[in-house]
């Protein structure tokens, strides 16, 4: 419900990760766990000194796991701020105090109404900021110092390389549409209701 200490607590760390530079958020989690907890690798993809036919499955999941980290936390703040204002409206709505004068629970409401009405929004929300994980990534893999299409990206403006800035550019455009077409395709999965092309009846 709005104004819980859930609600407060969701709204702290959405809006506290929504306003927080990427790089920064990436200069964190690295002093944190490879500097000060030392659990996690503090540079590069692999680890130094490795020929890549040596490096294991292990370690390569060892290595992105705080890249992978830094993008996630940042991407789900916007997608939380936008799916609890609406559930709230839901929750405020006429059918949901029908539901409740009828003796449904709260946790029914949310399960049989809320849910239906937030997924539909989230998914969008989730596909459309594709292009803004892709942006993050250039940051995140600058600070990593792992191996990507970010570093590929900085060092093809460094060196002045057209077709190479054009080639992410197009992959980058071709990554947005890849992610909008799935959200596409998958609506009609979460509401039978929506059909591609119209109505049907």
């Amino acid at each position: 419900m709005a104004g819980s200490w859930c609600d407060r607590a969701i709204r702290l760390y959405a809006y506290t990760l929504a306003s927080a530079p990427t790089f920064w958020v990436a200069l964190l989690l690295l002093i944190t766990f490879s500097v000060s907890l030392k659990v996690t690798p503090i540079c590069c993809a692999a680890p130094p000194g490795v020929l890549a036919a040596d490096v294991t499955l292990w370690q390569h999941l060892h290595h992105l796991l705080l890249p992978a980290m830094t993008l996630s936390i940042i991407g789900i703040a916007n997608i939380a701020l936008h799916t609890r204002q609406k559930l709230i409206d839901v929750l405020n709505s006429d059918y949901v105090l029908f539901a409740r004068a009828q003796g449904e629970s709260l946790a029914g409401v949310v399960r049989h109404h809320g849910l239906r009405n937030i997924i539909l929004p989230a998914l969008t929300l989730q596909f459309a900021s594709l292009s803004e994980l892709f942006g993050g990534s250039v940051l995140v893999e600058q600070v990593f110092a792992y191996p990507g299409l970010g570093a590929a990206t900085v060092a093809a403006a460094l060196r002045s390389d057209v077709p190479l800035l054009v080639g992410i550019v197009f992959f980058s455009a071709l990554f947005v549409y890849t992610g909008n077409i799935l959200a596409d395709l998958a609506y009609p999965l979460v509401d039978p209701r929506i059909r591609l092309g119209g109505w049907r009846s």
